[in-house]
């Protein structure tokens, strides 16, 4: 690694300070970081599903003929309503990977220590 590099080990303190900067592993391996990187992890997967979902729904009310029930408000507020339940319930399991992509980009280090 670079000697001018903030996160390289052998980097000497900037004149003025008190210690060197601690490399990003060490915040990376926080518990509370861990936690809260997950729960955004897994809220992000919800929003792609719920969008996904949503798209797929919109366009089949496109293409419905006019009296088809997909085209009623009640049973669209509904399905909408379902759907969101539907993603979250697929991104607490992780079901597409798109959370586990995201924390395997935030915590590489924390990662390969989970069993």
């Amino acid at each position: 690694m670079d000697k001018l590099h903030p996160l390289a080990a052998s980097a000497a303190p900037a004149e003025g300070a008190d210690a060197p900067v601690a490399p990003a592993a060490d915040v990376r391996a926080d518990p509370a970081y861990v936690a809260k990187a997950t729960k955004a992890a897994v809220e992000f997967e919800s929003f792609f599903i719920s969008h996904m979902l949503h798209q797929m729904r919109e366009s089949t009310r496109t293409l419905a003929p006019e009296d088809s029930p997909t085209r009623n408000k009640v049973n669209q507020d509904m399905t909408d309503m379902v759907d969101n339940m539907l993603a979250g319930n697929l991104a607490g399991q992780r079901a597409f990977g798109i959370a586990d992509a995201i924390l395997k980009q935030l915590l590489p280090a924390a990662l390969n220590k989970m069993p």
